[in-house]
C-alpha cells in the first residue's frame, strides 16, 4: 500500500506533466535535488539507480528538469513473462515516447541528450520545460525525484551571461513548494558553509524541517578529518540528517567501473573507517535509497488529504471558467445577440436603481454617484455663485445712472435691478452644463461596469466594441436635447423676472432695513458738561423719495458729494464757466453719498434675495431636466437602440467572431480540466 501512494504521486505527476512546469496547479510531493556542479549529484542517482544513464562531461550537462521515477518491479514480471536476463528485468520509458521501452540505458543517455537540445538547442542555455522518465527495475525502491541543473557562478564558454540567475530561479520554483524535500547534495571535502545547495535551500526552508543533506566524496576529505559533527548536527543541523555516500571518481567512470562494484567499495569503506563503522548501516547509498522512500512515503500520506481538497477546488474553479468561456456556439447568433442586449440593458437599469446583488460597502457606484452629482456637485457648485464678485457697488451705481436716460429718476427704478440680475442668472448656465457632462460620464462609468463584470464581452470584442460604440453614441445624441433644456431653464429665468415671487423681498422692506443700518452706524455726539446724548435731527437718508427716490441726490447736486460733484471737484471756476466738451469715457468715480449708498444697498438687497430664488429653482428643475432628458430616457429607449442597430441579420456572424484570447483560453481551461478530471479519478480510490 505504501508504494502505491508513491505510483500515486507518478501517475499524477503523469497527468500534470502536458501543463509544463509553471501552470501545474497542484504542489505534488517530490524529491527536488539541488547542488552545485560539481558536488557529485549525478553520480549519487545513478548509484540510486544502479545503472549508467545520465549524460556526462563538462560545464553544465543537466539543461532541463529530470523527472525520474523510480519503479520496484519484482524479477519475472517483465513483459509479463518469467525472464532471468538482467536485460529484460530494467528498461526505462519516457513520457514524450508513450510505450516505448529502452532497455539498453546508453540509449536513454542519448534520447536525454536529444530530448534536451530539441529544446536547449546545442548550446549551454537551460530550459524549465522538464524531462519524464520512469526506470523499472527489481534493484531500486520506488521513489521519484527531480534532478535539477546544478548551480554555478561563472559562465564558461557559449553559456549565457545570465546563466547563474536563470539558473537559481528555475531551482526556486521547485524547491519553494511547500510539498517539495529537498536534497541538498554537497561534497564533504569543501566547507559545509559554502554549500550553494544548502544555502538555496535555506533561503525557502530557513528550520530545515523538509531538507536533507547528502555528503559525497567523504573519501577524499583530508586524512584525519571525517563529517561526524555534520551528521551528528552539530554544524548546519536539519530535521531529516544527512547521509555521507562514495561516488564513483572520474577514473573509474572512464575505466567503466561498474556501479555495483562502486557499491561495494562504499560499504567496505564505511564498515572499516573507524570514525564511521559505528554507524555503518546509516550511511551509503542504499540507505539513502531506503531513507528517501520512507521519507516520501511519509509525507505523501500526510499531504494527500490536502492534494485530493486542492484537486476538487481548483477542478470546480477551471470547470466555472469553461463554463464561462462557452461552448463553440451558444445557439443560434440572432438568439446570443438578443439574450446579449436583453441582460445587458437589464443590468444598466438594475445598477442604475440601486437594485444590484453586489453593492458595494466601500464605495459609491451607479445611480448613487449621480445623486451625489446632483445634491452635492452642483447644488454646492449653484450655490457658491456670489452676484457681487462681479458686480461691485460702483458698477450698481453706473447701472443706475444708466436706466435713468437723460432725465434723473425720480425712484429707484426697476431697470437697474432687472438689467444686473439677467446678466447675473446667465452665469448658471455653465455650472449646469457641468452638471449634464458629470452625469454622461457616470452613464459611462456605469456601461463600463457593466461590460466588465459580463465574460461574454471578453469572448466576443467585435461585440462588445460595437455595443459600447452604439451606446456612447446614444448617450452623446441625448446630450444635444439635455443640453437644450437646461440652457431654456437658465433663459426662463433670465427672460422674466418676477418680482411678485412670495419670498422676494418687498422694496419697502428693503428701504426699511438699509435705513436702520445706516442709522445705526453713525455716531452719537456726547455733551462733554453731562455726557449725555446731544439731540439730532432725525433725517432719513430715503427720504425725499417715495421707494429710494434720488431726486435729491441727483437733481439737485447732493453737497455731501456723489457722482456729478466729483467730476467738478477739481475744476475751478473759470473752467466750469468754459463748459468743456464731458471726456470719451465717462466714469464714475469719488466717494458716494449718503443717498447713493442707501440706494446702492436697497439694489444690493433686492439682488440678493432674487438671486437666492434662482437658486433653489435651478437646483431644483436642472437635475430634474437631466433625469427627464437623459438618465431615463436611457433607460427607457436604450433596448431598443441597440435592436435597432445591432440586430441585423447582415452583422449578426461578424459580430460573434471570437477573440484569439478565448479560444486560446479555452483550450488552456480544457486541458486543465482533463487534467484534473484524471488526478481526481486517480485520487479517488486512494484511502
Amino acid at each position: 500500500m505504501d508504494q502505491h501512494l508513491i505510483s500515486t504521486v507518478n501517475r499524477l505527476q503523469d497527468a500534470f506533466a502536458t501543463l509544463g512546469p509553471t501552470t501545474n496547479p497542484i504542489d505534488l510531493p517530490q524529491i527536488t535535488v539541488v547542488g552545485s556542479q560539481s558536488s557529485g549529484k549525478s553520480s549519487v542517482l545513478e548509484n540510486i539507480v544502479g545503472r549508467d544513464f545520465l549524460p556526462r562531461g563538462t560545464g553544465i550537462v543537466t539543461r532541463r528538469p529530470l523527472v525520474l521515477q523510480l519503479i520496484n518491479r519484482p524479477k519475472g514480471k517483465a513483459n509479463g513473462t518469467t525472464s532471468e536476463s538482467s536485460e529484460g528485468e530494467e528498461w526505462g520509458e519516457f513520457l514524450h515516447l508513450p510505450g516505448q521501452k529502452i532497455y539498453d540505458f546508453g540509449k536513454i543517455r542519448e534520447e536525454i541528450v536529444r530530448e534536451t537540445e530539441s529544446k536547449t538547442g546545442k548550446n549551454a542555455g537551460i530550459s524549465a520545460n522538464p524531462i519524464n522518465l520512469r526506470i523499472f527495475s527489481p534493484n531500486v525502491l520506488t521513489l521519484t525525484l527531480v534532478d535539477l541543473p546544478g548551480l554555478t557562478k561563472v559562465p564558461v564558454g557559449d553559456q549565457p551571461k545570465d546563466i547563474e540567475r536563470q539558473i537559481r530561479e528555475m531551482v526556486l520554483k521547485y524547491i519553494t513548494k511547500p510539498n517539495a524535500i529537498i536534497l541538498a547534495v554537497t561534497a564533504a571535502n569543501t566547507d559545509l558553509a559554502n554549500s550553494d545547495g544548502l544555502k538555496l535551500a535555506r533561503e525557502v526552508d530557513p528550520e530545515g524541517t523538509r531538507t536533507i543533506g547528502v555528503l559525497t566524496k567523504v573519501d577524499l576529505m583530508d586524512q584525519g578529518t571525517d563529517v561526524v559533527d555534520i551528521l551528528a548536527g552539530r554544524v548546519i543541523p536539519l530535521r531529516l540528517g544527512y547521509v555521507p555516500v562514495i561516488n564513483r571518481g572520474q577514473r573509474d567512470i572512464e575505466q567503466g567501473k561498474a556501479i555495483s562494484s562502486a557499491l561495494e567499495h562504499e560499504r567496505d569503506f564505511f564498515e572499516n573507517h573507524p570514525s564511521y563503522r559505528a554507524k555503518a548501516q546509516y550511511c551509503g547509498t542504499p540507505f539513502l535509497a531506503r531513507k528517501l522512500n520512507m521519507i516520501l512515503m511519509h509525507h505523501i500520506k500526510a499531504t494527500l488529504p490536502d492534494i485530493k481538497q486542492r484537486i476538487q477546488s481548483t477542478l470546480s474553479k477551471y470547470q466555472a471558467e469553461l463554463g464561462q468561456l462557452g461552448d463553440n456556439t451558444l445557439g443560434t447568433p440572432s438568439n446570443v445577440i438578443l439574450n446579449v442586449i436583453t441582460d445587458f440593458c437589464n443590468e444598466y437599469r438594475t445598477i442604475l436603481d440601486g437594485n444590484s446583488q453586489e453593492l458595494s460597502s466601500l464605495e459609491l457606484s451607479g445611480g448613487a454617484r449621480i445623486s451625489f452629482v446632483f445634491h452635492e456637485l452642483y447644488s454646492n457648485g449653484v450655490k457658491s455663485v456670489d452676484p457681487f464678485d462681479q458686480v461691485k457697488d460702483v458698477d450698481i451705481r453706473t447701472i443706475l445712472y444708466n436706466s435713468s436716460g437723460s432725465s434723473p429718476a425720480l425712484f429707484v427704478g426697476t431697470t437697474a435691478f432687472e438689467v444686473i440680475v439677467k446678466q447675473q442668472i446667465k452665469r448658471f448656465e455653465d455650472p449646469s452644463l457641468k452638471c449634464v457632462t458629470l452625469v454622461y460620464d457616470e452613464l459611462v462609468r456605469i456601461l463600463s461596469q457593466v461590460v466588465q463584470q459580463k465574460s461574454i464581452f471578453k469572448r466576443y470584442p467585435v461585440l462588445k466594441e460595437r455595443l459600447l460604440s452604439v451606446v456612447i453614441q446614444f448617450f452623446k445624441q441625448s446630450l444635444i436635447p439635455t443640453n437644450k433644456l437646461v440652457q431654456d431653464l437658465v433663459s426662463m429665468e433670465s427672460a422674466y423676472i418676477n418680482t411678485g415671487h412670495p419670498d422676494f423681498l418687498s422694496g419697502h422692506r428693503a428701504m426699511a432695513i438699509v435705513g436702520e443700518r445706516m442709522q445705526a452706524s453713525k455716531p452719537v455726539q456726547v455733551d462733554p458738561k453731562t455726557g449725555k446724548p446731544l439731540p439730532t435731527a432725525q433725517k432719513d437718508p430715503m427720504s425725499p423719495v417715495t421707494i429710494g427716490g434720488v431726486a435729491g441726490g441727483v437733481a439737485g447736486g447732493d453737497e455731501n458729494g456723489g457722482f456729478f460733484n466729483s467730476f467738478f471737484a477739481t475744476k475751478n471756476k473759470k473752467k466750469m464757466a468754459m463748459m468743456e466738451a464731458p471726456p470719451a469715457v465717462l466714469k464714475a468715480s469719488g466717494v458716494l453719498s449718503e443717498r447713493e449708498t442707501a440706494e446702492t444697498e436697497v439694489i444690493k438687497l433686492l439682488i440678493s434675495s432674487y438671486f437666492n430664488i434662482v437658486k433653489r429653482t435651478m437646483i431644483d428643475m436642472v437635475p430634474k431636466a437631466i433625469m427627464l432628458n437623459l438618465v431615463s430616457f436611457s433607460k427607457d429607449e436604450m433596448q431598443r437602440e441597440l435592436l435597432e442597430k445591432l440586430y441585423k441579420s447582415d452583422v449578426l456572424e461578424d459580430l460573434l467572431k471570437e477573440s484569439d484570447f478565448t479560444v486560446s483560453r479555452r483550450k488552456e481551461v480544457q486541458k486543465m480540466v482533463d487534467s484534473l478530471q484524471t488526478a481526481s479519478e486517480i485520487v479517488a480510490g486512494v484511502n
